[in-house]
């Protein structure tokens, strides 16, 4: 992992200056392999872009993953089967149901419905999902009988409404005026280039002992450590920040929040992701093993190997992403 020094450069997070690591990152998603720099503070340890990029639009196709995913089609499913899914998800988040107990053994719900299990919820909790795409998950939690969730996502062409009458505005947080219990952020807040003025907002929005949870890669990990500019949730130019834990309790105090859980969560992608772009096999290539498993260069050993790593790693908080619960006091 090569750097280069810089002099006097002033991290966004905790405002130290002083001379800092300067690292080349390639665009492996898509396989632009366009060159993005990233320093790393030498005191809270955040990598951060060294310039954002004046036109991001190249990086955020129309086909980009979080805004073609389309809810209605989970409706194309046959009846038994969308019961299944709201039990089991109503059990995941909210504990309830035996039914939905049995079905999670065998099918277990995502990681970003597990994460919702710490929040304390109750479907009439007034809860907002920044950064959500075009609203799979809130269409999950519609479902299961949640009430008040309401979605913002700026890179959408147009104000969603959905037949069950979920709304996805295009908008920022900063927008919104009324009150909400919850604002998350699931892998949309590496991706902003204010995170101070951002958490300022959530903390304007949400009432004494609200809660906003973030959902995020992490420079303090083996992935980092053992991949460097390899790493494949580096994401560049998409991630302007990865990071530390340091970091994040600097951004929490600043912001007059407080960390009141960190949860690990990384799986086997951190892994094979990062495998491949040293093999220069681009994220959504042909051959990659999140697009098409039979052609990938990896078997199936090798996968279940990575998995259990995976979980190694997050046993003993080195994982490369985790679910970060903050609390206004």
């Amino acid at each position: 992992m090569e750097a280069t020094k810089h002099r006097h450069l002033t991290c966004r997070i905790c405002d130290f200056s002083g001379d800092s690591p300067v690292y080349t990152v390639r665009e492996m998603m898509y396989g632009l392999r366009d060159e993005f720099r990233y320093f790393q503070c030498a005191k809270c340890q955040c990598l951060q872009i060294l310039e954002f990029p004046s036109d991001m639009s190249p990086y955020y196709p129309k086909n980009y993953y979080s805004l073609t995913q389309n809810p209605e089609s989970l409706y194309s499913k046959p009846l038994l089967a969308r019961w299944a899914r709201r039990s089991r998800n109503s059990c995941s988040v909210l504990g309830e149901g035996i039914w939905g107990r049995l079905i999670r053994l065998f099918y277990p719900e995502s990681r970003d419905i597990a994460s919702l299990s710490r929040l304390n919820l109750t479907r009439k909790k007034r809860i907002v999902d920044v950064g959500c795409g075009i609203g799979v998950l809130l269409y999950y939690l519609k479902e299961a009988g949640f009430e008040n969730v309401l979605g913002v996502e700026p890179h959408i062409d147009a104000d969603i409404k959905y037949p069950n009458d979920l709304t996805i505005k295009k908008t920022r947080v900063h927008e919104l005026v009324e009150e909400q219990d919850i604002i998350m952020f699931h892998h949309s807040f590496e991706h902003l280039r204010n995170p101070i003025e951002t958490l300022d907002a959530v903390f304007r929005l949400i009432p004494s002992g609200g809660i906003c949870m973030i959902r995020i890669p992490l420079v303090s990990s083996e992935a980092w450590r053992k991949y460097g500019t390899h790493w494949v949730q580096l994401d560049a130019p998409r991630h302007f920040f990865l990071y530390s834990i340091e970091s994040l309790k600097i951004l929490a105090g600043k912001t007059k929040f407080k960390i009141k859980e960190i949860i690990y969560d990384s799986n086997e992608y951190q892994f094979y992701g990062s495998q491949q772009i040293l093999e220069d096999i681009p994220v959504l290539a042909e051959n990659s093993y999140a697009r098409n498993p039979a052609k990938s260069i990896f078997s199936k050993a090798k996968i279940k190997e990575y998995k259990k790593m995976a979980q190694e790693l997050n046993s003993s908080s080195q994982g490369d992403q985790a679910s970060v619960y903050m609390v206004k006091e």
